[in-house]
């Protein structure tokens, strides 16, 4: 029986095993299975040569090492337009951390429900190697503290990916391990569901044939993560710039306070909606409710900022940045869940 999922493997110069793993997928009765050969060595290349006549297997090949959100990205347009009848994408890593049996769980899990992404979660109990555990543990808290829900395994590469959301990940920018986070960013803002099938935890000699690189990559990890703050810092940068500005040619803080808004709204709002929340709601669904925030979010600012300046004795600059500090997360949490989040779909 032709399960309607195909199965993709992005593989940098992986070890032996992976063609055992390649046959045993092509058995399960998938689609198709792709495999993205991602500028290995010369020395891997009879792997993929033997892995390229098994049936129903399709390799494609980098010339040099892209990335591994470049070779999901590039497995899942082959799949898209190569197997229009499949309901989505089983994605499994190369180096023999995803079972057969389990690969197939997930895909079973997507065709009874083909509008979620399905993830395969791990337990990180006894026997995890350190550095897997600490990644995880703490991409998982910098997640649910920034995304407002739990994921049990956020590194997780094991994925049923629905059909029709290809085309977003598609528009993702990123090209490493953090185009896999921001897959998951991608899922809460477009209103998709999100679901957990569990899966072993195998780690095979301490995980030493993973090329994932604990500082380098978790920090291009955390950074997806920090978008919204950097941004944040940018837009204080240009509001505090005007606002200063403003204020010390002579006009009032009403004045001062509106003019640098204004001019940093349009800004904020630009790098919010594609760089953090890779919104594709028309502006005409988010503008207007950006514009409310900003505006009721401006007026209460000015408030405190005259409250500071008055009571205190607080210079209106540090008054401004305090008020704004204050309302930060608020602010953060509205733009998430209420501007750039689509409602959940059925």
């Amino acid at each position: 029986m032709t399960r309607p999922w195909v199965f993709l493997i992005p593989a940098y110069n992986p070890a032996p095993a992976l063609e055992g793993l390649v046959q045993t997928l092509s058995t399960l009765g998938a689609l198709g299975v792709v495999v993205i050969d991602d500028g290995s060595a010369a020395s891997k290349q009879e792997i993929f040569s033997r892995i390229s006549l098994l049936p129903q297997v399709t390799v494609l090949q980098h010339a040099v090492n892209l990335g591994k959100g470049t070779a999901l990205k590039n497995g899942l347009n082959f799949a898209y337009g190569k197997f229009p009848q499949a309901l989505g994408v089983v994605t499994v890593d190369a180096d023999g951390q995803h079972l057969p049996e389990d690969a197939a769980r997930v895909g079973a899990r997507l065709e009874a429900e083909p509008q979620a992404l399905v993830i395969g979660v791990r337990r990180f109990g006894q026997g995890v190697p350190f550095r897997s555990w600490l990644g995880n543990t703490l991409t998982r808290v910098m997640y649910r503290a920034l995304m407002g829900n739990a994921l049990s395994d956020t590194q997780s590469g094991l994925r049923g990916i629905p059909r029709n959301f290809i085309p977003t990940l598609l528009k993702i920018d990123a090209s490493g391990y953090d185009y896999e986070l921001d897959m998951l960013v991608a899922c809460k803002h477009s209103g998709r569901r999100l679901l957990e099938e569990q899966i072993a935890t195998v780690y095979l000699d301490k995980n030493i044939t993973s090329h994932f690189n604990p500082l380098w990559d978790s920090m291009k990890i955390y950074f997806v993560l920090f978008r919204f703050m950097l941004t944040s810092l940018v837009t204080a940068g240009i509001d505090y710039s005007v606002f200063w500005l403003a204020y010390t040619s002579g006009n009032g803080l009403l004045t001062s306070q509106v003019v640098a808004r204004f001019i940093a709204m349009f800004f904020n709002y630009s790098a919010v909606r594609k760089l953090v929340f890779f919104s594709e709601q028309r502006h005409r669904e988010t503008f207007p409710k950006y514009a409310a925030l900003v505006a009721c979010f401006g007026c209460l600012s000015f408030f405190l900022i005259k409250a500071l300046n008055g009571v205190f004795n607080i210079h209106v600059v540090w008054a401004k940045m305090i008020s704004e500090l204050m309302m930060f997360y608020a602010n953060f949490h509205i733009q998430r869940d209420f501007i750039f989040t689509k409602k959940k779909r059925d």
